[in-house]
């Protein structure tokens, strides 16, 4: 008899208890609704006011983060940044040069870490490839504020992974010694590649490396006829360079 009491009372339904309380609240729904609005556009206003110190960031010597709070696995030093910009030829720049989106997410990381520190976090910078700035004359950037005495804080990285073998691409472009070097392999191999007696009857090891010297030249006035036309330059001499033809 008690069971088929149970099974004859309705169930409960939260959302309608949940109507029910709220009927008997003191705010109107109007009330609600421009409580609602003005809490998103304090939020917008927020965003928007971050996202302004980003795309107009000219660089500050530091933050005055609370050191105890920050995430010691993103401290990074200039050294350590140099050095990956120069490997993957990549740059360091001030935020206002990027010319992509700032995702959200990177917007509300920023807001959090300001809240958590009482601040506002200016002097953001960039580390991505080149095509992803706007110089003077897309694929893995990563946002940063300087904390002071060379030492930067990676708030957020977006975008794809670089290519798998772009440090070794970017390799030739690091020094003049690593160019000539490849130009060296490039010019041997193809010197192999020549078919035997295509210049003369007889082959001896002179006119192997005649041939050789032959290419290396060829070779090399490619390369500095391109390097001079499109005003390249080594990646020690980029990283931190705002300039397009460099």
């Amino acid at each position: 008899m008690q069971k088929n009491k149970s099974m004859l009372l309705p169930k409960t339904n939260i959302e309608t208890k949940l109507t029910e309380v709220k009927k008997k609240s003191v705010l109107s729904d109007k009330q609600r609704l421009n409580e609602v609005y003005e809490i998103l556009s304090n939020l917008d206003n927020e965003l928007n006011r971050i996202e302004e110190n980003i795309t107009s960031s000219k660089g500050v010597p530091n933050n005055n983060f609370n050191i105890d709070l920050l995430d010691s696995s993103k401290i990074y030093h200039i050294d350590e940044i140099k050095q990956i910009c120069i490997d993957y030829r990549l740059r360091f720049l001030d935020a206002k040069y990027f010319k992509g989106t700032i995702p959200a997410e990177a917007l509300s990381k920023i807001k959090a870490i300001e809240k958590e520190h009482n601040l506002e976090v200016n002097g953001f910078k960039i580390i991505a490839p080149s095509k992803l700035f706007k110089l003077e004359d897309k694929d893995d950037p990563l946002l940063f504020a300087p904390i002071g005495n060379g030492y930067h804080y990676l708030i957020h990285q977006w975008g794809n992974d670089l290519h798998p073998l772009r440090k070794m691409l970017m390799w030739p472009f690091k020094s003049l010694v690593n160019i000539v070097i490849l130009i060296l392999i490039m010019s041997f191999l193809i010197t192999l590649l020549i078919p035997e007696g295509l210049f003369s009857k007889t082959n001896s090891n002179a006119q192997f490396w005649i041939l050789n010297f032959f290419m290396f030249k060829c070779i090399a006035s490619v390369v500095i006829i391109y390097g001079f036309s499109m005003g390249k330059n080594f990646n020690p001499a980029i990283w931190n360079s705002k300039y397009f033809n460099s």
